[in-house]
């Protein structure tokens, strides 16, 4: 049972770790689905690859989707996730200014 989470976890966290598929999630964060040709005027990211990127994230259950029309709408599917972005980014800013007051004290 504790391998299942575990694995099911890293799974996750796999999502976290391509700067894709971040700038994917920070563009989904406002809970309105996006259809796949917003997401790639907003990238740049070319159809097959952001294609890709996308059903990974299914795949993980970060993201869902539903048709409206001709278009498929994507967006995250907990808002914890929006929560895990932010609280991983927040570590990363204060590790960047601990790192720059440590090189400014140190002048």
């Amino acid at each position: 049972m504790d391998s299942d989470i575990y694995q099911l976890h890293a799974d996750m966290c796999k999502v976290f770790s391509n700067a894709t598929r971040l700038k994917l999630l920070n563009l989904l964060r406002d809970g309105e689905g996006h259809s796949v040709s917003e997401m790639q005027k907003s990238t740049g990211l070319g159809q097959a690859n952001l294609s890709q990127h996308l059903g990974i994230m299914r795949q993980r259950g970060i993201l869902l989707h539903e048709r409206k029309g001709r278009n498929v709408l994507y967006r995250i599917s907990n808002p914890k996730i929006t929560d895990a972005f932010d609280i991983i980014r927040s570590v990363l800013t204060d590790s960047i200014n601990a790192r720059e007051r440590i090189l400014h004290e140190s002048r």
